[in-house]
């Protein structure tokens, strides 16, 4: 039986040192991590390494719920699928557990807790960014990356992968640079 930690931060510019530094000192033994956002599980690729590595008794441990995703049914979906392969599923703050029948109940309530956040954060960035632009503050978000170094490194025949080593970024971000040019 292994516990195995996932932490997951959802921009570039976050640390991921204080959820991996958690879930070692936790007992996790392998921990993945990956810098993408919690809406979706697309893209995770990290997460779904996560839970085709699980075995029977094997326990996955996360330090919030909200980094497991922000999505209700994706959370659901995610413990159904551990559970499909013999595998728990532990939050440590607040600590709950999927190794027993309550366990699901309160998994539930705070997964949807953690969407309606989700909308929440979604509403006062929206009404930010309109209150912005009718004081005519608002110049769009920053540019992280270097779109024509990204293109012109792909042009010379780097893969993804050098490339967001070079450009400081993940794989799939260069994919999606990429996609768009």
């Amino acid at each position: 039986m292994a516990r195995i930690g996932y932490a997951r931060v959802s921009t570039v510019d976050q640390d991921l040192e204080v959820q991996v530094d958690r879930l070692r000192r936790e007992g996790c033994e392998i921990i993945r991590s990956e810098k993408l956002s919690g809406g979706s599980r697309e893209g995770r690729t990290e997460l779904a390494t996560v839970i085709e590595f699980l075995r029977e008794g094997d326990e996955l441990v996360v330090t919030r719920l909200d980094r497991l995703g922000r999505d209700t049914r994706d959370v659901l979906n995610i413990v159904h699928e551990c559970q499909e392969r013999g595998a728990f599923v532990t939050i440590l703050d607040p600590q709950v557990t999927t190794r027993g029948e309550m366990g699901h109940v309160i998994l539930t309530v705070l997964g949807m807790v953690a969407q309606m956040e989700r909308r929440f954060i979604k509403e006062r960035q929206r009404e930010g960014i309109l209150n912005a632009k009718a004081a005519g503050r608002y110049g769009g978000g920053k540019v992280r990356f270097d779109y024509d170094r990204v293109r012109q490194l792909s042009d010379e025949g780097a893969s993804a992968s050098k490339i967001a080593k070079i450009v400081g970024c993940s794989r799939m971000q260069i994919y999606r640079i990429l996609k768009k040019a």
